[in-house]
């Protein structure tokens, strides 16, 4: 499969490289220099993985984040400083699906965006899940084939690892996932960050589905061990 790849950087050696590699493995790349470009050519088209930097003239990188996802679920990975953690953290809750810092060895790069596309396409496709979605009580509705997410008859706007992280606890309810296992299943490989990757993304998954996200109801925390799916 030929996937359509957006670059974002203004570091133009840096895009020309990540270009050449990616295209070397047959992939189609788009590349934007700026915030506004990036932003202009999200709109224009439906890409299968953005790479977008945080530093980038005019629109900086996490606006840019958070503006396409307003419009679009398409995957996010971030590149952002190596001593900057907050930037890390920033794009999680803006809504990235994933960060790379720099500098990054390429390989590790296309390492993280072929598991993120991976993890996507296996998972429209994944045999075991009964005419394609899952359905948990109290009016939750998982539709895996079309990845639509429905609350008593209404849509959430779900990111990709948003996604697959609430497929997975919703999939198995009681179960409890310990960090590790949220990370390495949901992620596909040896993350380098932390357990606050995973922390980001299920307070966001609270504030999408639950009533009171300080008080969840649906995803619950084993202090000491994960989160579950009640």
């Amino acid at each position: 499969m030929a996937y359509n790849i957006l670059v974002v950087d203004d570091q133009k050696l840096i895009v020309k490289g990540i270009k050449f590699s990616l295209e070397q493995d047959g992939m189609t790349v788009d590349v934007a220099y700026d915030g506004e470009e990036a932003l202009e050519l999200a709109r224009e088209n439906q890409y299968d993985l953005i790479v977008l930097d945080v530093m980038l003239p005019k629109t900086d990188g996490l606006t840019v984040c958070q503006e396409i996802r307003e419009f679009s679920n398409m995957p996010i990975i971030m590149l952002t400083a190596k001593s900057e953690d907050m930037d890390k953290i920033m794009g999680l809750e803006y809504g990235a699906d994933d960060y790379i810092t720099k500098p990054f060895n390429i390989l590790e790069l296309k390492a993280r965006l072929k598991a993120i596309l991976r993890r996507s396409s296996q998972t429209a496709k994944a045999p075991e899940k009964p005419k394609g979605r899952v359905v948990a009580e109290r009016g939750f509705v998982m539709e895996l084939e079309t990845r639509r997410f429905t609350s008593s008859g209404k849509e959430i706007n779900l990111t990709v690892k948003e996604f697959d992280m609430l497929e997975m606890l919703m999939s198995s309810p009681k179960k409890v996932f310990s960090r590790e296992i949220l990370l390495s299943s949901i992620w596909g490989y040896e993350h380098s960050g932390d357990a606050r990757t995973v922390d980001v993304h299920i307070r966001r998954l609270r504030e999408k589905i639950e009533a009171d996200p300080s008080e969840p109801k649906y995803i619950h925390t084993k202090w000491g061990v994960g989160y579950f799916f009640k």
